[in-house]
């Protein structure tokens, strides 16, 4: 699997990068690609509408708030996505941190880039599973009113602890910590909705992109 150069760079914050940055970056790549595969797994639900927001009986689990709200009221299923590059990426952070901390920054833009990667693989396994289904922009727990609350059962509803070793902390934090969660939502008919841009991102008040005058361009 290959992971987006300039998304690396674009988390480094170095999206205009020179030519010691660009190489910098190109290797760290490789040698991630060479030794970690992103790993997923999802499943499929049910939506129901209620009061509170968006079911999903069957994985027992409630989304609350407007943006579950809009980007799922028109689908009959959503997509629970769980990504992650393991307790390997964890420790070899944990190494480069040790060694060279300019080295440990790009390896951890790269980490974030590469499980990205890995759920646009997984969206394309999706998208070949359920190919008359229209589908929604990926959207995460902590993303616009989407409270990171959910994060346990929504682990839970797709077996993650069990499949790919991903567990969450008292605070809602994933561990191993390049792991990402995601919804998407499948739908019968064209899905206009979407979620890009700042007006809609939880960390739009704290966001080191924007502190440096850029966007993170989702």
């Amino acid at each position: 699997m290959k992971m987006d150069v300039s998304e690396a760079l674009r988390y480094l914050g170095a999206a205009k990068a020179d030519g010691e940055t660009l190489q910098a970056v190109e290797q760290a790549a490789a040698e991630l690609e060479a030794s970690i595969t992103p790993r997923f797994v999802y499943k499929v639900f049910s939506v129901g509408l209620a009061e509170s927001g968006i079911l999903l009986p069957e994985a027992g689990l409630s989304l609350p708030g407007r943006l579950a709200q809009s980007m799922l009221q028109a689908c009959n299923r959503a997509v629970l996505l769980c990504c992650t590059l393991g307790a390997e990426f964890d420790r070899l952070l944990r190494m480069a941190q040790a060694r060279d901390m300019a080295k440990a920054a790009v390896l951890n833009a790269c980490g974030s880039a590469y499980v990205e990667a890995g759920c646009e693989e997984a969206e394309r396994e999706i998208a070949a599973r359920y190919p008359g289904m229209y589908r929604t922009d990926r959207f995460s727990p902590g993303y616009g009113d989407l409270p990171l609350s959910v994060q346990p059962g929504f682990l839970a509803a797709v077996d993650a602890g069990r499949r790919l070793g991903v567990t969450v902390t008292d605070t809602c934090l994933m561990l191993p910590a390049k792991s990402v969660t995601a919804i998407i939502g499948l739908s019968e008919t064209p899905q206009p909705a979407r979620i890009r841009g700042c007006g809609y991102c939880a960390l739009k008040g704290n966001c080191a992109y924007r502190e440096r005058g850029t966007s993170c361009e989702i």
